[in-house]
């Protein structure tokens, strides 16, 4: 059984200029798929190429197996929610959600039973009569959306939609989004550049830049285990550590030579060692002194004014605190260590004025489990 939405080998270009380049995607049914990545990377133009709006210049669109490249956008089995609501301002709430079957020149009372099943759904009847004008910014998005779910589309599209909403609405507006999809069940495709709204409602993640995609997977995989530098520094925050691979001869673990974060102390196989070298997870087979790029997310590693007790397959490096950042919830630290900066993360679970804070300037050890960073081949796209 073949994908629900298929874009292969998708070519698209302005001018000169390539903003998508041999591109293939797969959307299974019922799955909330986002696209992610920074403005100009060819995601708001792979979502017109489905739309109907724009025709690639090679490649073809597919859903459920059959060929749509060359229909135009209103005989196509999909429905798009732009960034600015495209509400009809002169229409009430109502009108505006029943636009599509007026269009199609459905019966009366059917139309009447639909709108009300979408209020229902929004949960805005009592907005019912009012226009665009006198309903706030989320209500417009629930309208928006509502008026694209009526003629039950195949796939809904969401281009930005919650780009022009304050942060606490957006926040509300994706538990809603999560809540109108488990409804209705249909595939949604959304497209933002925001890696928080990405990850907190989609069921797969694409990253694209320049035109390409990086990696796709689950939110999980592309956090955990970025498959480029790009992917890396795009999903959240992480520090980048360059180093090379040396073999220490275990099945799980391998080492990594750097001379980026001066004096490294690693516990494995019941032998404690000082040096250059990190230990780190062998997720697969590399060879001696190939060029890597470990990613360590600041989450990842513990700060401590004493140096850690000996825990088995732990890193530990020594550093001093150069900057920090209280944010309620936990502490940001920069740590100079060697010839890095690292960024720490110290969450806080107990009530901090019973604790003295880590503070500027002090020295600091940092530590780490091997399993915590994933490396990135140098030059390649990871696996």
């Amino acid at each position: 059984m073949g994908a629900f939405i298929e874009l292969q080998n998708i070519t698209h270009r302005y001018g000169e200029m390539t903003v998508v380049e041999d591109t293939t995607l797969e959307l299974n049914k019922g799955e909330v798929f986002s696209l992610l990545g920074p403005s100009g990377c060819g995601k708001t133009t792979l979502l017109r190429i489905l739309a109907g709006f724009l025709t690639p210049e090679k490649g073809r669109v597919l859903v459920d197996g059959r060929d749509i490249t060359a229909l135009p956008p209103d005989r196509r089995p999909i429905n798009t929610v732009f960034q600015n609501y495209a509400l009809f301002p002169h229409l009430t709430v109502r009108e505006n959600i029943a636009f599509g079957l007026v269009v199609a020149k459905r019966p009366k009372a059917e139309i009447a039973r639909e709108v009300d099943r979408m209020l229902d759904l929004i949960q805005l009847h009592e907005h019912a009569g009012k226009r665009p004008g006198q309903i706030s910014g989320g209500q417009k998005q629930r309208v928006a959306i509502a008026r694209a779910l009526i003629n039950r589309p195949q796939l809904l599209l969401l281009d930005e939609p919650l780009a022009a909403l304050d942060l606490k609405l957006r926040q509300r507006m994706l538990i809603e989004l999560d809540n109108i999809h488990d409804e209705v069940g249909i595939t949604f495709l959304y497209v933002t550049h925001d890696q928080g709204e990405a990850m907190s409602l989609s069921d797969r993640v694409a990253v694209m830049n320049r035109g390409r995609l990086e990696q796709t997977g689950t939110p999980a995989e592309i956090y955990e285990a970025p498959r480029s530098r790009f992917v890396a520094e795009f999903i959240g925050d992480t520090n980048l550590i360059p180093a090379k691979v040396a073999a220490i001869g275990t099945d799980q673990y391998l080492g990594l030579d750097t001379d980026r974060l001066g004096e490294v102390i690693y516990d494995i196989d019941e032998v404690r060692a000082t040096g250059t070298r990190l230990l780190a997870w062998k997720d697969r087979e590399l060879p001696d002194r190939a060029p890597v790029v470990l990613s360590l997310r600041p989450e990842k590693i513990a700060i401590s004014r004493q140096p850690p007790a000996r825990m088995h397959e732990h890193n530990a490096v020594r550093g001093t605190v150069e900057d920090l950042i209280y944010l309620g919830s936990r502490t940001q630290y920069r740590v100079r260590v060697g010839a890095e900066t690292l960024v720490v993360w110290q969450q806080h679970g107990r009530f901090l004025l019973d604790t003295k804070p880590i503070t500027w300037r002090e020295e600091v050890w940092l530590s780490w489990h091997a399993d915590d960073g994933y490396l990135i081949v140098e030059g390649g796209n990871g696996r």
